[in-house]
This record gives structure tokens, sequence and C-alpha cells, in this order.
């Protein structure tokens, strides 16, 4: 059963938006909610994501918006490391801030401020063991950030019962249909 989902995939850049309020921030988040409904209706209870820019903040809007619908769906933020956020500009600083305190849950990984790459291939171990499955948005089609965690979860899903979804671009482009659609005359 599905109780913690681990969420991830690309960073804004990785994706060509460098506004959170850009038009295609409202497709991946549709996608994602489409993707998290039929697993809340299975009990899904801990949304888990590590707090980076992307796609893994726009799912905790998600969250935040499918809570007062679900109020027992919680949202647990567990960074690679201390002050991730620390070079970041404002805006994106503000945003990350309202996240967390909305969050159920806030810790860190590695208690200390980022050393080396380690902490992150140790975030990306603790989520797949912590999470009984993933849903990350990514393609084939365009490697990226989050093909290191997508390639250790398909590993840790052959000897696991473990669940790895993916929101795929032509995924968002049905997204994308089914919303132009809705709003057509037709």
């Amino acid at each position: 059963m599905l109780k913690v989902l681990a969420i991830s995939g690309y960073k804004p850049f990785e994706l060509g938006v460098f506004n959170k309020d850009h038009p295609s921030v409202l497709y991946i988040k549709a996608a994602i909610k489409k993707a998290l409904l039929p697993m809340i209706e299975e009990e899904l209870e801990w949304i888990l994501i590590s707090g980076q820019l992307g796609v893994e903040l726009w799912a905790a809007e998600v969250v935040f918006d499918l809570q007062s619908e679900y109020p027992k769906l919680k949202l647990a933020v567990i960074t690679p490391f201390l002050e991730q956020e620390s070079k970041w500009n404002e805006t994106n600083k503000e945003w990350y801030e309202t996240i967390l305190m909305q969050a159920d849950f806030v810790d860190s990984v590695t208690k200390k401020v980022y050393e080396k790459p380690w902490q992150f291939r140790l975030k990306n171990q603790f989520f797949v063991e912590k999470s009984d499955g993933l849903l990350m948005m990514y393609d084939h089609e365009k490697e990226g950030s989050p093909k290191y965690l997508y390639e250790l979860a398909l590993e840790y899903k052959k000897k696991h019962d473990y669940r790895v979804e993916l929101i795929t671009f032509y995924d968002l482009q049905m997204i994308v249909e089914e919303e132009q659609f809705k709003h057509s005359d037709f």
C-alpha cells in the first residue's frame, strides 16, 4: 500500500521555466494533481519532497490545494542539507519559505550546510528507502538532474515492492490538450 510518496522532477531551468507563474506551470501542476488523486483515494498519507525549485515546490502547492479536500494528506520537506536556498534569489527564497511554513514536517538528511555531492546521493537514498513509491516528472528524451533519483528508484524496485510513476512530456501534452478542450466552445 502506498502511504508515503516521494515526488521529484526537473528544476525550472531544465524546463525553460524562469518564473514560478509561467503558464506551463499550470499544466505541470494539473499533471501532478491528476497523478496524485487516485493515490490519495488509495490511502496515501504523506508526500515527501526535498524542497528543490521546480517540480518539487509546484507539487507542494498542489498538496496544499488538495489538503482542503483531503485533510489527512501531509507534506514533508526533507532537504539534502541545511540552508539549501542560501544561493537562490530573493523571489525563490520567499517562495521556498512559504512552502516550509505550510509543510507538516521539515528536516534535513545531513545536519550541515552543503559540502559535497554525496549529500545529494544520501538524500536520494533516503527518499527511496523512506517512501513506498516515487512520482517523478521525467522523460527519457531529456535527461537532467532527476536521472540519478530515477535510476536509484528503478534499482531499488528490483528488490522491493516499490512504485515508480513518471509524468512525461507526452503526459503533459495530453493535459494541455484536455485543458484546451475544456475551455473551447465545442
